[in-house]
């Protein structure tokens, strides 16, 4: 009991030895007078008690100031018994105007601070070393036509350790902007200080004539320093907040000439490039040709480049798939791509001339137009009836016959249109069993797609199938489907329909390595998988 007497005292006469805290003192200060135009100053204000972060107003400061994020720190000494508490704001300004401002005097609890005069100087007034962060950017050119890409590089020189911090891309009206690659961290010495450096590149395309008013990329941030408070005799890296802009620019945008002819693309260089088969002089009916074209740009937007106009002779079939468009950097430029793959099949023999393909654009270095080009190609197609020349008997007797050719061309076509009749109706005889057989025919109409892929695949028909094929996937899709898209869905099938183009379209048709009844169940698996995707309540409840 004595103890815990003796202890209550104690606690009791310690408490009374720190006297209640009231403000006595409120500095203001900041960290650099004069001021660059451009530059960022940080105001502290220091107040020699612990007090509410709301009590510091900031308000006056708008007349002349840009304000920006203010950061608070408290801090609490004890020496011989003695407490003292002390708060501290920290204000990120940047002057609007050149000249003599007055950052007023603040009043907390009836205590005032001193008013500062600052001085303003004009960029570029004062040596550069002066400066722990600033900015530079430049622009590939000061004038550009609409649609052209400009690069903007903008670097951030900082001398005091980066704790973290944002930089933000320039601002403008009436034109697209998008960053270019990575950052680039480096150091460089500028009039004799040692900066670490950060690069960072954007691409800048005007939608419009006229006058292109860039404002500065900028920075804003916290940085490292060394403080020392109360006359303290060591001192320590305290994190101190910043912000700079790169200066302003303009740029003249003009518009689109009037005596150019053609899509408009503007560049510094456009190539026409072409993959073609290089060791195949000859090609046989049938045979899928590809040809890949790619067309490429410097510093233009993928967006910009136009699609590629191919014209065919009418005995070429082309099969052209969907572009693709990339981006990608060479030598510090931006370098767009636009490749086209095109399959050319030949349904008959022939020599066939591929036109030249021109694609214009505007060359601003030469202010003139100017055309990328691939000249034209001829190609040989040989195999199909086209080049089979006619039996010798039948020559003659032809020869002999005064009617001529036409009567027997007759015959012919009537002879095989009586065997393709029998050929359907023993099928069809054959319909209802095959239905009994597979019940997941039952469900579909007749004359359904599947019904004619079916019939094709019986009488081992390879044009016939590959045209069921595309209504059925078409059909169980919703949506038109090619056969390069069917292929893709299977591999199998990618397989048995090579097979089927080689049959139908080449002179050797042959169709008995093909595996009809696989292509059927493919499709019919197509089909419950479809009406499975489509009703997964169903699927739980009848798995089989």
């Amino acid at each position: 009991m004595v103890i815990r007497h003796i202890f209550l005292l104690a606690l009791i006469a310690l408490t009374a030895a720190f006297p209640a805290s009231a403000i006595t003192s409120l500095q203001a200060s900041v960290d650099r007078n004069p001021v660059m135009e451009g530059e960022s100053l940080v105001l502290t204000v220091t107040a020699n008690d612990d007090m509410n972060s709301g009590k510091l107003d900031t308000s006056s400061l708008l007349k002349d100031f840009i304000v920006g994020r203010t950061s608070i720190s408290r801090s609490k000494q004890i020496m011989n018994f003695d407490a003292s508490n002390e708060t501290r704001w920290q204000v990120l300004l940047s002057p609007k105007n050149i000249g003599t401002v007055t950052i007023p005097a603040f009043t907390i609890d009836g205590i005032s601070s001193k008013p500062i005069s600052l001085s303003i100087l004009k960029a570029g007034s004062q040596p550069q070393q002066m400066k722990d962060i600033f900015m530079r950017a430049n622009l590939s050119s000061e004038q550009a036509y609409v649609g052209q890409m400009l690069t903007y590089k903008v670097k951030l020189y900082l001398a005091l350790e980066l704790q973290r911090g944002v930089l933000n891309a320039p601002n403008l009206e009436g034109a697209q902007i998008k960053q270019l690659g990575e950052d680039n961290d480096s150091t460089d010495v500028v009039n004799g200080r040692r900066y670490r450096v950060i690069e960072r590149n954007y691409a800048i395309v005007a939608d419009q004539p006229g006058q292109l008013a860039i404002d500065g990329a900028s920075f804003a941030g916290d940085v490292m320093i060394q403080s020392r408070r109360n006359g303290a005799m060591f001192s320590f890296n305290e994190s101190r907040p910043t912000q700079t802009q790169a200066p302003k620019m303009t740029v003249l945008i003009k518009p689109i000439p009037a005596d150019y002819q053609g899509q408009w693309l503007v560049s510094d260089l456009v190539v026409l490039k072409e993959d073609w088969p290089q060791t195949q002089t000859e090609f046989k009916v049938g045979d899928p040709i590809t040809r890949t074209i790619n067309l490429l740009a410097s510093n233009v937007d993928e967006t910009s480049l136009p699609e590629i106009v191919i014209k065919t002779p009418d005995a070429l079939k082309t099969y052209p798939e969907k572009p693709q468009r990339n981006t990608f950097l060479r030598d510090n430029q931006m370098v767009s791509q636009l490749t086209q793959t095109t399959a050319i099949v030949a349904t008959q023999a022939g020599t066939y001339t591929l036109p030249e393909i021109k694609v214009p654009w505007w060359n601003p270095h030469l202010n003139k137009q100017q055309f990328a080009t691939l000249p034209a190609r001829t190609i040989t197609v040989i195999g199909g009836a086209a080049t089979e020349p006619l039996q010798p008997q039948v020559s003659t007797h032809l020869s002999n016959n005064g009617a001529g050719f036409w009567p027997w061309l007759s015959l012919v076509l009537g002879c095989l249109w009586v065997i393709t009749l029998l050929l359907w109706l023993k099928e069809r005889s054959k319909k209802p069993t095959q239905s009994n057989i597979d019940s997941t025919t039952k469900a579909a109409p007749p004359h359904s797609a599947l019904t004619h892929l079916q019939t094709a695949c019986h009488a081992k028909n390879a044009a016939g199938v590959l045209n069921a094929l595309t209504r059925y996937y078409s059909e169980l899709h919703q949506s038109p489907m090619t056969l390069t898209q069917i292929a893709a869905t299977d591999s199998r099938l990618s397989d048995c329909i090579s097979q089927l183009q080689q049959s139908a379209y080449s002179s050797n048709q042959q169709s008995s390595t093909i595996d009809f009844a696989l292509i059927l169940s493919i499709a019919k698996m197509a089909k419950a998988n479809s009406r499975q995707a489509k009703d997964p309540v169903l699927a739980k409840l009848n798995p089989s």
